[in-house]
């Protein structure tokens, strides 16, 4: 990012972030100045999760075989993660490359406030919100949330031009750890797909049913969960990476993080193997 950014809309501030800072607060407050739309979103699911969390213990109703606001709970922590990181990531990127960015963080903010509204919509109503059409108003939910995926997935791939067309800012490892983070995010996101396809996440059995704690993985079948989830966070892992090899092992930190993210794509593809095979990662 360069000092011309400037003179751009103040919504937008895209002069170079400053040094990062070991408070919280001031890493929060960097990205809000930096992409306030994604900034927002995340804070929207802050308060979303409080009130999901709430509710956990007061709800005793089940759907496939957990409480019903547990999903929610997990959806929360994930968009949230992905939104923040993703303003982040995009912030580093030039000037030039920022009124893309700009567009990008719109369509990714519409797409995940629809995504988890009617997750909590499906909550409340004590049913499931994905692969569930058994009334006209579930399958209408369930197809506005397929296009919100499908959406963001077009936001994403454009993302991923930006960070390819566009150096970021930083060393050579933190650059390809964030390129190669946004293409493996893509390719989990595509693998999400799959689930979509089968109309269930579980292979060799019916969803629900015994599985991690936490998590819910199925310990019994095979779980097309787990390579997705590996794969949606690639967005954190390989740019971290590549910042921390860049601090390590700068002459070689480009190289490394290569490596790290081929092996990282090849447990992603092994596990979504082993997933349509119908075997658990973990048999209880």
């Amino acid at each position: 990012m360069n000092s011309s950014s400037l003179s751009l809309p103040p919504s937008f501030d895209l002069s170079p972030k400053p040094a990062p800072t070991s408070s919280i607060g001031g890493w929060l407050r960097i990205l809000h100045r930096v992409n306030p739309v994604l900034s927002w979103t995340g804070w929207l699911h802050v308060a979303l999760l409080g009130v999901a969390l709430v509710l956990l213990p007061l709800d005793a109703r089940l759907v496939t075989g957990a409480l019903v606001w547990l999903k929610p709970i997990k959806f929360c922590l994930s968009v949230l993660a992905f939104v923040w990181t993703l303003g982040w990531l995009l912030a580093d990127l030039p000037a030039p490359a920022q009124r893309g960015v700009r567009r990008v963080s719109r369509v990714v903010a519409v797409c995940m406030v629809a995504e988890i509204a009617c997750i909590v919509l499906q909550a409340a109503r004590g049913t499931s919100s994905h692969y569930n059409i058994a009334t006209p108003l579930d399958g209408l939910v369930f197809n506005l949330m397929g296009v919100a995926i499908m959406v963001n997935t077009g936001a994403t791939i454009a993302a991923v031009y930006l960070g390819w067309r566009y150096r970021p800012h930083g060393p050579a490892g933190y650059v390809w750890g964030v390129r190669l983070g946004l293409l493996l995010f893509l390719v989990g996101s595509v693998l999400g797909g799959m689930m979509i396809h089968l109309n269930q996440h579980t292979v060799g059995a019916p969803d629900g049913g015994t599985g991690l704690p936490g998590l819910g993985w199925s310990t019994r079948a095979g779980d097309l969960r787990i390579a997705h989830f590996l794969g949606m966070h690639a967005l954190q892992v390989v740019p971290l990476l590549g910042w921390w090899l860049s601090r390590r092992l700068p002459r070689r930190a480009a190289l490394l993080t290569w490596l790290g993210a081929l092996l990282y794509a090849g447990l992603v593809a092994l596990l979504f193997a082993q997933a349509l095979q119908g075997q658990p990662v973990v048999k209880l």
